[in-house]
């Protein structure tokens, strides 16, 4: 298989960086966009493989969405909440956000449309969400295993109303019914049933939907209500830099005693995964904030302190908090993160099994993991085609000698530039 040399770096990384757009507000975007009434311009949308393959459902569905990479815009035309197309076949690759955004939108329509993904699709759940949508009166049928994609959806529009969902094995589910629920006769009411993950996404949906003219409100922590009756209205909208791609040079500062500073992500952003960098002061590091940048300084190496932190609600920079752990002076754990064995690859088990390969010591947990000081040594990293798998570890190459990444193409589902951002480090 392919694979790369990461080279240690010969000094500390000194940078401030602006990078791609977030993958998670673009494809929010996305959905508001083409439901809107008028047109909208994405500036500064990501361009990666998660966004290109909602960028192609939504032209399947009639929705022309034109892509201008070089100027890092994308413009939808609004269908004001009818789709144009009777009938598509979709294909969104392992794009969990696709996945499980886009068959509320298909159940407005009014016709028969299939979607499908990759093999590993088909294994990650989406059994709450087609359960939710059929209670509203939506005909989801499975056209491979129960509860699982490839899926077929026979629409004629929704009603809405009230529907209980579980919120414990991702947001996306409840984010999937929010972006939809303005077009739903009556509204939608949505009750938790359990705790719900990830809960700075579900806060990012209704940031998204507020910007394009539509409130979904909160009651308490179970409850979120979208009144009937509003209407998305297209608009100019900037996408902020992505956070979880911020991780990884938040994490090169920590382990090489360095400096990363991003521009435009700041104190304002809702995103989740930016609470990584408090993480890293509780281990060390300096952290500094404004509104529109974030910086975090290593401290000298050798200085790194264990911590032990829940991530339930930031599980996406689990794998980038675990390459950093093995540096610390003591142990860390990692603790609230079982649902992410169900992400594009096992994200408990796969970083456990990588970092013991080279010689780092750690452990599985039901719902975590647990890693002991250690610095790692070389060896080639497998990344099961998990993007996090491989910019995660390629970080530990920064200081440790012979990392080499397998297979690392797979960045472009989310950061197609990675290693070229990396070798700027230089």
């Amino acid at each position: 298989m392919n694979a790369i040399a990461i080279d240690p770096l010969p000094h500390a990384i000194d940078t401030t960086l602006t990078l791609p757009g977030s993958k998670s507000y673009t494809n929010r975007a996305f959905i508001a966009a083409a439901l809107a009434r008028g047109e909208t311009r994405l500036r500064h949308a990501l361009f990666s493989d998660d966004t290109r393959y909602m960028a192609d459902s939504l032209r399947r569905l009639g929705i022309a969405v034109h892509e201008d990479e070089a100027s890092r815009t994308m413009t939808v035309p609004g269908c004001d909440g009818t789709l144009p197309a009777s009938q598509a076949q979709l294909f969104v690759g392992n794009a969990g956000t696709a996945a499980r955004f886009l068959p509320p939108m298909l159940a407005l329509g009014t016709g028969t449309f299939e979607l499908d993904g990759v093999p590993r699709m088909h294994q990650r759940p989406i059994g709450p969400l087609l359960t939710a949508l059929r209670s509203l009166g939506a005909n989801v049928e499975c056209l491979g295993a129960p509860e699982s994609v490839p899926l077929r959806v026979i629409a004629d529009g929704l009603v809405g109303g009230l529907v209980r969902i579980r919120g414990d094995l991702s947001s996306q589910y409840i984010s999937g019914l929010l972006l939809s629920a303005p077009y739903m006769r009556d509204g939608l009411k949505i009750a938790l049933d359990g705790p719900l993950v990830s809960r700075p996404y579900v806060a990012m949906t209704q940031q998204t939907m507020r910007d394009f003219g539509v409130q979904a409100t909160a009651e308490g922590d179970d409850t979120f209500i979208v009144a009937p009756g509003q209407r998305y209205v297209g608009r100019d909208y900037d996408v902020e830099p992505d956070a979880s791609a911020a991780s990884y040079f938040f994490a090169a500062a920590a382990i090489t005693g360095g400096r990363a500073r991003v521009e435009g992500l700041g104190s304002r952003s809702l995103q989740g995964d930016l609470d990584l960098v408090h993480i890293l002061a509780r281990m060390g590091c300096k952290v500094g904030q404004g509104e529109t940048w974030t910086e975090v300084i290593g401290p000298p190496r050798g200085q790194l302190r264990g911590v032990e932190v829940d991530m339930r609600d930031l599980s996406d920079v689990a794998q980038t908090l675990a390459i950093v752990a093995p540096f610390a002076s003591s142990p860390s754990r990692i603790t609230g993160i079982g649902f992410i064995r169900a992400k594009e690859t096992d994200r408990i088990g796969a970083p456990v099994r990588e970092l013991v390969k080279l010689g780092a010591r750690a452990e599985e947990e039901p719902d975590g993991i647990r890693i002991d000081p250690g610095v790692p040594h070389g060896g080639t990293v497998a990344t099961y085609d998990d993007h996090r798998m491989a910019m995660s570890f390629a970080v530990l190459g920064l200081v440790v000698p012979g990392i080499r990444i397998e297979n690392p193409s797979c960045t472009a589902k989310t950061f197609p530039d990675y290693f070229d951002y990396l070798a700027r480090l230089r």
